[in-house]
C-alpha cells in the first residue's frame, strides 16, 4: 500500500505490525515472558507461536515451520521496502532458530523436517513432512541471504535443497492454497534453476484441471468452498504472470465478490468472512509484494 499510494504512512503501520507481533507471539501465552531464549534486543530468539486459542490438544498452540518462514519473509520486504536492515536482522535470527527446531538429521544425504513444534521449541507435535515447508524454507532463506550479502545461512540452505531435490519431481497436490503457494515461492527462481521452472508447469496444468471445465471447483456451490485457500490460489497465479490460468484468479476473486451462484440467502458475502479471508482478499487483489520484482 505504500508503493501504490506513495504514503509512508503504510511503512509505519507495517513497523507497528511487527513490534506488536513480536510483543505477543513472541512471548509465552500468558504475555508475561518471552519464549525461551528470546530477549528484547533479539525478540525471535525463542521463535514465534502460532496463538492457536488452545493450549493443549489436537489443534493447540504451537510454532510452525511455514507461518515462521511466512514471517521471514514479511520482515525480508518490509526491510527491503523501508530501506532498513534491522528487519532483515530479525528475519535471520528466526530463520536460524527455525532451522534447528524443525530440521533433524542435519548433515546426512536426505534431513528430515517436523511439521508442527511446541511453543518452546522443546518437542515435535506433529512429525510428518509439510509439502511445502522444505521448497519454502529453500527459496526464503536464499532471499534472506542474498539480502544481507552475506553467506551465513548457506548450510541450512544446503539442506533444504537436498529435501528439494528428492521431493520436486513427485510434487502433487489438489489444495488450492499449497497450489497457489507452491506457484508464489517457484517463481522466485522460475528460468534460474530447474526444479522450480518444472514445478511452475506442471502445478499450472493441475491448476486448470482443478478450476477448468463443467466439474472444476468454480462449478461448486460457495458454501461448499473456504475462500482464503482460494484466495491463496490466486495470489500464487497471478504472481506467475501464467496467462493460461490468469483468468481464474479473476473469477475466484469474482466468485466470492458477487456470492457465486447459490440462492441469496445462502450466500457467504465478504462482510461475513472470518479475518484469515479478508487479509488473503487484499493480498490477491494485489499481490504487490508477493511478486518478485515489485519492490526493486
Amino acid at each position: 500500500m505504500s508503493k501504490e499510494l506513495s504514503s509512508p504512512h503504510y511503512l509505519n503501520l507495517a513497523k507497528t505490525l511487527v513490534h506488536t507481533v513480536h510483543e505477543t507471539l513472541g512471548r509465552t501465552r500468558d504475555l508475561k515472558s518471552r519464549l525461551p531464549g528470546a530477549t528484547d534486543l533479539s525478540p525471535l530468539s525463542g521463535g514465534l507461536r502460532i496463538g492457536k486459542e488452545d493450549e493443549t490438544g489436537d489443534d493447540c498452540d504451537g510454532q510452525y515451520f511455514h507461518y515462521n518462514a511466512m514471517w521471514m519473509y514479511a520482515l525480508n520486504r518490509l526491510s527491503i521496502a523501508a530501506g532498513e536492515s534491522y528487519y532483515n536482522n530479525h528475519a535471520m535470527v528466526l530463520a536460524k532458530v527455525t532451522h534447528s527446531a524443525f530440521v533433524y538429521l542435519r548433515g546426512s544425504s536426505r534431513p528430515r523436517m517436523v511439521w508442527k513444534m511446541s511453543i518452546d521449541l522443546d518437542h515435535a507435535l506433529v512429525r510428518s513432512e509439510g509439502n511445502l515447508d522444505p521448497i519454502s524454507g529453500y527459496v526464503v532463506f536464499s532471499l534472506l541471504q542474498d539480502a544481507e550479502g552475506s553467506t551465513k545461512l548457506k548450510d541450512e540452505i544446503a539442506e533444504y535443497k537436498k529435501i528439494l531435490d528428492t521431493k520436486w519431481e513427485g510434487y502433487s497436490s489438489d489444495d488450492p492454497l499449497d497450489l497457489g503457494g507452491t506457484l508464489w515461492v517457484a517463481h522466485f527462481f522460475e528460468g534460474q534453476e530447474r526444479w522450480a521452472t518444472a514445478l511452475m508447469k506442471s502445478v499450472g496444468k493441475t491448476m486448470k484441471e482443478l478450476y477448468g471445465g463443467s466439474c472444476g471447483l468454480l462449478e461448486q456451490p460457495i458454501k461448499e468452498r473456504l475462500a482464503f485457500r482460494e484466495f491463496g490460489s490466486a495470489v500464487g497465479i497471478r504472481c506467475s504472470k501464467n496467462n493460461e490460468i490468469g483468468t481464474y484468479a479473476e473469477q475466484i476473486v469474482t466468485a466470492w465478490e458477487d456470492g457465486g451462484r447459490v440462492p441469496v440467502p445462502q450466500r457467504r458475502n465478504m462482510k461475513s468472512m472470518e479475518p484469515i479471508d479478508c487479509v488473503m482478499y487484499a493480498a490477491c487483489l494485489v499481490p504487490g509484494a508477493f511478486t518478485r520484482s515489485y519492490l526493486q
